[in-house]
């Protein structure tokens, strides 16, 4: 085995979590690195983006590639169920912030901002997988395998884990529990959406109620293409069988709507299945490292938080890094751990208010109060830390209670 390359930080993972902590921390003038396990482009789940990422964006220099993309524009959030419709415009919310976003096909997004690395002079070793760490007193040593089986080592200072799915740290060293999530299922695909401009608002991420505990997205990409993905009990897929291209088309021809969108329309590659993806670990820092993004926890597709989580923690765990890396020392618990908590423990009550029809009765009523409706599409923009907004701080009592109150009234409407 060679002598290990030297290098500040060592970052695992080229998605978005790991490409914004890499290039703060070059920003700070460190020496940075990233491997990955997977070769550029490839597909990823988590194509809508929220308004709060943009920050990260722009602190990691990344907006102007993104927005030389020519990515489709996202304005808001619409939810449908039957014929009523719950539409939320980021310009709305209660947190000052960005009133808009992307919707992205992960592939090309995830290979502009490592691009961007290369770009900055970040070194982004493709096809390369961890196979060991070891941590000392202020240095590790990690192996590597690349993509022609030579093991290598690299010493860093300190590591940011941002390997997503591939939970590198938390599995090579038994950090690992099991969520506390119901295992759902996801079915989706790309398709090709020849009818679009015929149905309203055709750019528009929609999520569509299918019955009570299922849900369908669909987001549209400036490149013609939409992802459509059905997302529920995986008891509720076993009504569709058949290869996996009969039980999509039978699950498109189930919903009215998107059996007329989609009835001339083409797989742009077979459907593809998610199953059980909530995990999460027991710390998401320790002695010489940090985890980042889906690497602390991912939850649910609905709402689309798992890029905020990952741009948000990694932004603030490159700005950590650098700190202790200058000598400070770092209050990781409070600075890291606590912070990133908060933003999932807000998302986790949406996401269960979501699939015990709290949200229902109150995204399908007639809430006609302006503050409320900008409070809660703050949390929809990925505001999820703002302590003024009482549907982030009050969030397990203001839910319950806003849904009781909106029930009454409907009540007492429908008996006048």
């Amino acid at each position: 085995m060679s002598t290990p390359k030297e290098v500040d930080v060592l970052v695992i993972g080229a998605g978005p979590s790991g490409t914004i902590a890499a290039s703060i921390i070059k920003q700070a003038g460190l020496s940075v690195e990233i491997v990955e396990k997977m070769q550029f482009p490839r597909f990823v789940i988590g194509e809508s983006l929220l308004p709060r990422c943009m920050e990260a964006l722009e602190e990691a220099k990344f907006l102007d590639a993104v927005k030389a993309k020519g990515f489709q524009q996202k304005d808001g959030a619409k939810f449908v169920m039957d014929d009523k419709v719950c539409d939320f415009t980021f310009v709305q919310q209660h947190t000052q912030g960005w009133g808009w976003t992307w919707q992205v096909p992960r592939a090309d997004f995830d290979t502009t901002l490592a691009d961007e690395c290369v770009k900055m002079g970040i070194p982004v070793h493709y096809q390369t997988e961890v196979t060991g760490i070891e941590f000392f007193d202020g240095y590790s040593v990690t192996t590597i395998k690349t993509a022609d089986g030579d093991t290598q080592t690299i010493k860093a200072k300190f590591i940011v884990d941002g390997s997503g799915y591939g939970r590198v740290i938390p599995r090579l060293f038994g950090l690992e529990k099991d969520s506390q999530q119901y295992p759902r299922k996801a079915v989706f695909c790309h398709m090709t959406d020849p009818k679009r401009d015929t149905v309203f608002e055709p750019n528009r991420i929609t999520a569509i109620v299918f019955d009570p505990v299922t849900w369908i997205w669909v987001i549209p990409f400036s490149n013609g293409l939409t992802s459509v993905g059905y997302v529920g009990n995986p008891e509720f897929f076993d009504q569709f069988p058949g290869t996996p291209e009969e039980q999509f088309r039978a699950l498109l021809n189930a919903q009215p709507d998107l059996a007329y969108r989609f009835d001339e329309s083409e797989m742009a590659w077979q459907p593809r299945t998610l199953q059980s993806w909530s995990a999460t670990t027991e710390t998401f820092y320790g002695k010489g490292f940090v985890l980042t993004g889906n690497v602390t926890e991912f939850l649910d597709p609905i709402f689309s938080s798992g890029v905020t989580l990952a741009s948000v923690s990694a932004q603030l765990a490159a700005k950590l890094v650098i700190r202790h890396l200058k000598g400070e020392n770092i209050d990781w618990e409070g600075e890291y751990m606590q912070p990133m908590m908060q933003g999932i423990d807000v998302f986790r009550t949406y996401v269960n208010r979501w699939y015990d029809g709290t949200l229902y009765k109150i995204f399908f009523s007639d809430l006609k109060k302006q503050e409320i409706i900008g409070q809660i599409c703050s949390v929809l923009a990925g505001y999820v830390w703002d302590e003024t907004n009482p549907f982030v701080s009050k969030r397990e009592k203001s839910l319950p209670t806003l849904a009781r109150y909106l029930e009454s009234v409907n009540d007492e409407a429908g008996k006048a």
